[in-house]
């Protein structure tokens, strides 16, 4: 009888020990982390499409005739010119400006969705469209910081196979040029471009992501719930194959809705310019429609989604998949 009671009692008495949750700058950085790692990758394994993407974008006629029929043309020449390293030019860079751009990209999107979750009572699977896109939207305004230094490096080296570069101001880019074979290094870029150089075409970059996040997340959160509930029959958080499938297709949608602002972009930051060079977005826009018509406006969008679209439902995959490990 009395260690029945003096069982009882040790069981009524509750314990005074709690477990201490992680601190929010602990979930941040875990986020910013999560981010990276998801960024990391996606772009490692869409690289090439990328490479074809830009080349695509950037072509111009030689003799009146473009270099590249198409897609598939663009691909096999890079193999059959440049090798299949050809394919990677601008991998380490970019993924060395990659790292902190989705880090800042999916951790502030998933910072704001739980802010105006709250702000709206709700949670965060099942927050309204117009909160969805104004998560997004925030979350593309942030990552330019990361996002235009690391494009332009990117795409003056993707392209330097095919031009011989030059600098912001038209001059040549001996500095860009590494000393052994001449080949054009990150660190040259930088160097020659400077603080300055590596935000041109910051206006672009802006007219690209913001748009293309504002339309992005609300509809990756929208197409993984359906696509979740098609499979399951349940309206709980989406599976991670969900989130793969709506991060796919929602990537597909947005992708090409703002390949103008990508094409005028991409023309903005290369290293070959026209005569005189562009002097800004409208300048640049009002050229290629004057010059190429506005088919020019959607060069490059079969590559651009098929880039844009496995890149992103990859890295929100990783990101989910590490949230759900981390119980968040």
């Amino acid at each position: 009888m009395a260690s029945e009671s003096t069982l009882a009692t040790h069981q009524a008495v509750p314990s005074s020990t709690t477990v201490a949750g992680p601190t929010p700058a602990v979930k941040l950085l875990a986020k910013l982390g999560n981010g990276a790692v998801a960024g990391v990758t996606g772009v490692s394994i869409i690289f090439p499409l990328d490479m074809v993407k830009t080349r695509l974008q950037n072509q111009k006629p030689i003799n009146g005739k473009l270099p590249y029929r198409g897609g598939i043309d663009c691909f096999q020449q890079i193999v059959r010119n440049e090798g299949v390293r050809g394919l990677y030019r601008g991998l380490v860079p970019n993924l060395a400006g990659v790292t902190p751009e989705k880090a800042i990209k999916l951790a502030v999107n998933d910072i704001m969705r739980g802010v105006l979750a709250d702000r709206a009572g709700t949670s965060i699977d099942r927050l309204p469209v117009m909160y969805g896109a104004l998560a997004g939207a925030t979350a593309g305004l942030c990552q330019v910081i990361a996002t235009n230094p690391m494009e332009i490096v990117k795409i003056q080296m993707q392209v330097a196979a095919t031009t011989q570069p030059v600098g912001v101001s038209g001059m040549s880019s001996a500095a860009a040029t590494a000393a052994v074979g001449g080949e054009v290094t990150a660190m040259g870029i930088v160097r020659q471009l400077g603080i300055r150089g590596l935000y041109k075409g910051t206006a672009a970059t802006l007219l690209r992501d913001v748009p293309f996040s504002l339309l992005f997340f609300p509809l990756q959160a929208l197409f993984a719930q359906k696509i979740h509930y098609q499979l399951h029959a349940n309206n709980d958080k989406p599976s991670t194959l969900s989130v793969l499938a709506g991060s796919t297709v929602a990537g597909i949608i947005a992708a090409g809705s703002v390949t103008p602002a990508d094409v005028i972009k991409t023309r903005l930051q290369s290293s070959s310019q026209p005569t005189p060079a562009y002097n800004g977005v409208v300048d640049c826009a009002t050229r290629i429609m004057k010059n190429e018509g506005p088919a020019a406006f959607f060069k490059g969008t079969v590559p651009r989604c098929l880039t844009m679209a496995p890149l992103f439902g990859i890295a929100l995959m990783m990101y989910d998949m590490q949230q759900k490990i981390l119980g968040w």
